[in-house]
């Protein structure tokens, strides 16, 4: 496991682009960063704080998470909102997100201030449909995470960091939901937080207090953990030209000083997938 990038605050959003490397986000210091194939880091929207989720978009730009979910241009500078507080019931903001093979947008609400420690509320999970219009598609989430589907598209794989579980929807054509069920729990001291799915089927699961990303099989079974040298881990990626660079990112929450958030890369045996850019209209 080799170190690309330190010096953050609390890393999250990891999105592969083939085209340009790695798009991630700092949540506490502000920033969506473009890790280049070269290594080089540069800042392509300055200063938005709160992003926990992000993805392309086929106009060119990145869907991104936080207060509101928005669509932001990376060359004209320009965004346009697909869902804000005022359309979502109680959200303080947004966090994770995904898209599925059509490009439409899933993403869940956040009912409460997480880092103003206020007591924990559920949020909701939204659709945002390639017209445009959002539907509430579940509920009851505590401190909604990483969503990711199946290889076939037929689950949704959803953690639920404050529920200690990762849960499991049966998807139906038109993008909605069958009520949940439990896919797998990281433990009694685990923190279900960023996943992606792999070309087996495999689903990745970042620990936020655990310094691992613990892999199950798809039927929940345990398969492997990978270890981490940080304790925060908060979400990964599968990159390359063969999707087998396995990104993850951490947060600084025990580590050895302030801001020691970091970008981590490993080569790994399964390929991930590839994740449909949104075709959401605007």
């Amino acid at each position: 496991m080799e170190e690309i990038a330190t010096g953050y605050g609390l890393i999250e959003g990891p999105v592969w682009d083939a085209s340009q490397g790695l798009y991630f986000s700092d949540v506490i210091n502000g920033g969506v960063f473009l890790l280049n194939q070269s290594d080089k880091i540069s800042e392509v929207i300055p200063k938005r704080r709160g992003v926990g989720g992000m993805a392309l978009h086929a106009a060119g730009g990145l869907v991104v998470g936080g207060r509101d979910i928005a669509y932001v241009s990376l060359t004209e500078g320009t965004s346009h909102t697909f869902l804000d507080q005022a359309a979502a019931d109680n959200a303080t903001g947004f966090n994770d997100l995904t898209t599925d093979r059509h490009g439409r947008v899933y993403v869940g609400s956040l009912a409460f201030k997480v880092f103003a420690k206020e007591p924990p509320a559920p949020g909701n999970l939204y659709m945002i449909d390639l017209d445009g219009s959002t539907k509430k598609i579940s509920d009851g989430i505590m401190l909604t995470n990483g969503l990711g589907f199946s290889p076939d598209g037929s689950r949704l794989y959803h953690s639920d960091a404050r529920g200690q579980v990762v849960r499991v929807y049966n998807v139906s054509d038109d993008g909605t939901l069958s009520p949940w069920q439990e896919f797998t729990s990281l433990g009694a001291d685990g923190v279900a937080d960023g996943l992606k799915v792999a070309s087996d089927g495999s689903v990745w699961v970042a620990d936020a207090h655990g310094g691992r990303v613990a892999v199950h099989n798809e039927d929940g079974s345990h398969r492997e953990d990978i270890e981490v040298p940080l304790p925060m881990v908060t979400s990964l990626c599968f990159g390359g030209s063969d999707l087998r660079d396995l990104y993850i990112v951490t947060g600084s929450r025990g580590g050895p000083r302030e801001n020691c958030g970091t970008v981590f890369c490993m080569r790994v045996d399964i390929p991930g997938l590839p994740l449909t850019p949104a075709q959401v209209a605007f």
